[in-house]
């Protein structure tokens, strides 16, 4: 993947726990978290499903958007990701 950032949301079912997280490398964190790799949160909540991403040209953009999404309020987050993603599918497949 290029270079820069990426903001991504992952959940363990519709309108179940969220995560939000930034990258460099969307497809090797995802595959991380699908493999439970990622110790801690995600792996406790089994967060697996991809549900919304967004690529940064740079890593500071990046880490300052996850920053403030993570500020925002939960309602906020279910209609960023329901704007594209109405029906909460799995993205992983269309990242590889």
């Amino acid at each position: 993947m290029a270079k820069g950032g990426w903001v991504y949301i992952i959940t363990n079912k519709p309108q179940g726990t969220l995560y939000i997280g930034v990258t460099a490398d969307l497809v090797r964190r995802v595959s991380q978290h699908r493999a439970g790799d990622m110790p801690g949160f995600t792996q406790k909540y089994c967060l697996k499903r991809l549900v919304y991403f967004e690529r940064h040209e740079e890593m500071l953009g990046a880490i300052a958007r996850e920053k403030a999404l993570k500020r925002w309020v939960r309602v906020w987050k279910v209609r960023l990701i329901e704007a594209g993603n109405s029906r909460w599918d799995d993205l992983y497949e269309g990242i590889l």
